[in-house]
């Protein structure tokens, strides 16, 4: 059985190796500090601080489990620079029916922002959009309802 490979960006996995490598190595130790402190306290039955120091503790290494599996299991795709055709990290500039233009880049489920433009690779537009080229017409079921944009450009670089 071979594990489960997660499409991702070189800046979407940077992000959560940073997340990893803090939680390891900073809010791992000050929660230890915190319960040791909260421990002598006295009473930990009655230790409000005690008790919400192990919460926090038990939240972070929760945490940093789900962050290795994600890192262990990513597989950091480059955005393609060139080509008509739509894959996993290109960007995209679509026009609604209204002559409306939209940017997206498609990305990895854990980078999706979609108010900045980064839609998961599992959205319905995403879906919608793999294998499309430019020119070519799509119409996506969107949570509000069917909407149809043209393909306009493809495989552009991204700028934030």
């Amino acid at each position: 059985m071979s594990i489960q490979r997660t499409p991702m960006t070189r800046p979407g996995y940077e992000r959560l190796r940073e997340e990893l490598d803090r939680l390891k190595r900073v809010d791992r130790h000050a929660i230890t500090r915190a319960i040791a402190e909260a421990r002598a306290h006295g009473d930990l039955a009655e230790n409000a601080e005690y008790h919400a120091a192990r919460e926090k503790q038990s939240f972070i290494e929760g945490r940093i489990a789900e962050l290795e599996g994600k890192v262990g299991a990513a597989e950091v795709l480059e955005p393609p620079t060139s080509g008509d055709r739509v894959t996993f990290a290109s960007t995209v500039l679509l026009e609604d029916e209204h002559g409306k233009e939209i940017r997206y880049q498609i990305v990895g489920s854990d980078e999706a922002e979609p108010a900045k433009g980064r839609i998961s690779i599992m959205s319905p537009l995403a879906r919608t959009l793999i294998g499309k080229n430019v020119g070519d017409r799509v119409t996506a079921q969107l949570p509000g309802g069917k909407k149809t944009f043209d393909i306009v450009k493809v495989n552009f670089p991204w700028t934030d």
